[in-house]
């Protein structure tokens, strides 16, 4: 089928955006509420009064995927586009309405309401990523209500919400086996006793070949709440993450793709990534009255990632080699020279906050209103070291850069939501965002009459950065089956910390991103069977920050940070039913299908150095943001428990650097990514009574073979066909 034809009936298809069915879910559980933060808020399904774009995926919708890692959910979210780089999902990256997805800098991603980045401001990057397995609900935000939530206020703001206390005693086993090693073990118990509930969960996952990756998780955490009395609640979460895994930066050149026969080598099979994370979290809520209610959470967690790589070189000539070389040398760039060397890339973070947030429920004018306030205040520190290993496999080696960063943050925000009338109500928002921030390096590299030593030193510079978001939104109820909505806010990002400020103490002018974001769309519910949702969305940059690090592809992690202006412009558009609900069946027959159309390019001059040539992208489109995104569904579940459900995502072509490159580069980093579709499909059996249910999972049915990635550092394969089934049982 031509492209055109395809894209054509993609487009006749889509119709409205996905929305998560209200649907039970599959362990049937009563849990008692935590006092904790949530972003949507709202219980209607049509979700009346949200002022913006919003999905919510209920636990049901999430099991019927059958997820590997939570990358299998998201990247089925309308506007979110997903680039999975090892297979495993260890780390998740994404990227909204045409936004570079390298390590979700430009979205803030939320644990039952509280930030997981390594640095909320300096460092947003998500380096870790909650387990999919213990979450039970996912909120995804991307309109004028997102003010309240914060720095990053661009892309979106996406809710992890996991198991809460059961209102009874429960005991939850889930087991999964599938191929290369691939298996998952994840047990919680739960109940509530007087005015105490608690579960306590514990997941063990493990891969020994999943793509080119094997690796070993485990996660331990527990949710506690306390009930005061009528009007008082404490909950308390603890929580702790421990990851080892091969996973690396380099990939295949584009000799070795060609090839074909080396997708999942392992390149550099000393590379070790191990994480550790420790979480504590303490929320009060407070009930004044029925109209005035003051929620306090504080936090706290601590995130180590030290990363051993094996250093290599395009250099046939290079020193200190270990004899392996991968691709062909016949080709300038088209060769890997290992090296026997590596380098330790460790780094600690630590995260201190506390966050008050009144909720006013009241009239003016005799108008129903809502005033939702708070502050945060936010300390965050990083320690840095860049250890260098004499050997390939080397597990320490010489110290040769220290560093401490570190910022205080500070923010307000306020928004008020009014009842113009019975079915028009108004929202308007301001969040101010401020951020002191500072490095301090303590060893690093100098050059000293033209020779590079290492040496120890004192060089501390800082600076601070200040904003104030504003947002406002309308929603119109037409009727109890249709509602509009439409909405601008200010997008905001701090600079990271190491970026603004150079290794000789500079602090460099480089601005905050900004943006103006806009968007006007339609929501609609009928008869319990179909529901759907479509926006019209506008992103204005008048600055963004083009990614530098070494994860964004820049090897040398150096260039320039200002990209200047971008216009991201498109629609979302979806819808999801329940054919068997509509024609009164016992069993059910559900289709849905979303789309995304973004336009996202420079739209100002900017030029590129390229050789001995200046070239103006202007007009260029984005890296990594394809133009459209794709997905599909249909399911079939019998009222004797059996169902199967077939999902396809597809994901339009799109270039890996500014210059919109189509050929290829030798080294697999720069060239055009094509498009691809890729195929999913479950299939479960949920014995009478409803304790024991069985599932089989497929993904990549075709075993579609595509390039997901052309960074960090090469070409990185998506994954081949890989089959689980497991077993869930309810106690």
């Amino acid at each position: 089928m031509k492209k055109n034809s395809l894209l054509a009936m993609i487009f006749v298809l889509s119709g409205i955006r996905l929305m998560a069915q209200d649907q039970q879910d599959t362990a049937a559980l009563k849990e008692e509420a935590m006092p904790q933060v949530v972003v949507v808020g709202y219980k209607d399904k049509l979700l009346s009064k949200v002022p913006g774009s919003v999905s919510v995926l209920r636990f049901k919708d999430i099991q019927s995927i059958a997820p590997l890692s939570g990358n299998d959910v998201v990247k089925r979210v309308p506007g979110l586009n997903v680039v999975d780089e090892e297979g495993a999902g260890l780390r998740i990256n994404i990227g909204v309405r045409g936004l570079d997805p390298d390590r979700s800098r430009n979205v803030l991603i939320l644990e039952d309401g509280v930030p997981v980045a390594l640095n909320p401001y300096g460092e947003p990057e998500m380096y870790f990523t909650p387990v999919i397995d213990k979450v039970r609900s996912i909120e995804v935000l991307k309109g004028s209500g997102q003010v309240m939530f914060g720095p990053q206020t661009i892309g979106g703001v996406v809710n992890l919400i996991t198991q809460d206390p059961p209102a009874t005693q429960t005991t939850e086993l889930r087991v999964k086996g599938g191929t290369g090693g691939f298996f998952s073990g994840y047990a919680s118990y739960g109940t509530t006793v007087g005015n105490v509930g608690f579960v306590v969960s514990y997941l063990r996952k493990q891969a020994d070949n999943m793509g080119p990756t094997w690796f070993r998780v485990n996660d331990l955490s527990a949710k506690i709440r306390f009930r005061i009395n009528d009007k008082s609640n404490i909950g308390v979460k603890l929580g702790i993450y421990d990851e080892l895994s091969n996973s690396t930066y380099v990939g295949l050149t584009q000799t070795m793709y060609d090839k074909g026969d080396n997708d999942y080598a392992r390149i550099a099979p000393d590379d070790r990534l191990p994480v550790r994370r420790y979480n504590l979290s303490v929320t009060h809520q407070h009930l004044f009255s029925e109209k005035v209610s003051l929620q306090t959470t504080a936090f706290a967690y601590t995130t180590s990632r030290n990363w051993q790589r094996q250093d290599f070189s395009s250099n046939a000539s290079a020193a200190n080699q270990t004899g392996v070389v991968w691709g062909d040398r016949e080709v300038p760039g088209g060769a890997l020279y290992m090296l026997n060397s590596n380098g330790h890339r460790n780094r600690q973070f630590e995260v201190l906050g506390i966050e008050p947030r009144l909720v006013v429920k009241g009239t003016i004018a005799g108008r129903e209103n809502k005033l939702q306030t708070g502050v945060r205040y936010l300390y965050e520190k990083a320690n840095e070291q860049f250890v260098l290993g004499k050997k390939a496999d080397a597990t320490a080696g010489d110290l040769r850069d220290n560093e401490i960063r570190s910022g205080k943050a500070l923010s307000a925000y306020l928004q008020d939501e009014i009842s113009l009338t019975k079915k028009l109500s108004f929202s308007a928002g301001v969040r101010m965002e401020y951020f002191d921030y500072s490095r301090n390096i303590l060893r690093g590299r100098f050059n000293v009459n033209g020779t590079t030593v290492v040496a120890d030193t004192s060089v501390n510079a800082g600076d601070q950065v200040a904003a104030l978001i504003p947002g406002a939104g309308l929603t119109y109820s037409v009727n109890q089956n249709v509602s509009l909505f439409a909405g601008v806010h200010k997008g905001f990002a701090p600079p990271r910390t190491k970026d603004a400020i150079t290794s000789t103490g500079t602090a460099i002018d480089l601005d905050a991103e900004n943006s103006w974001n806009y968007e006007a769309g339609a929501r609609f519910q009928w008869n319990n069977w179909i529901n759907g949702e479509a926006t019209l969305f506008m992103m204005n940059f008048s600055n963004q920050i083009i990614p530098i690090s070494q994860s964004s592809g820049n090897s040398n992690a150096t260039g320039l940070a200002n990209g200047g202006r971008t216009l991201h412009r498109g629609v979302e558009a979806g819808v999801n039913a329940d054919l068997g609900k509509a024609l009164e069946w016992k069993h059910s027959v559900t289709i849905g299908t979303n789309v995304t159309f973004v336009d996202s390019r420079y739209n100002a001059d900017r030029f590129i150095n390229a050789g001995t040539d200046k070239i103006n992208v202007r007009d260029n489109d984005l890296p990594y943001a394809p133009s459209l995104i794709w997905n599909g569904s249909i399911g079939f579940a019998s009222a004797k428990g059996f169902g199967v459900k077939l999902f396809a995502n597809y994901v339009d072509e799109q270039f890996a650097d500014e210059l919109n490159t189509e050929i290829a580069s030798s080294n697999g980093r720069i060239g055009k990514i094509e498009s691809r579709m890729i195929l999913d499909g479950t299939a479960w059996y949920q014995l009478p009574g409803k304790k024991v249910a069985f599932n089989l999972s497929a993904k990549n049915i075709t075993d579609k073979r595509y390039i997901a990635s052309r960074r960090p550092e090469g070409i990185k394969v998506g994954l081949p066909v890989f089959v689980t089934a497991g077993i869930d049982i309810v106690l």
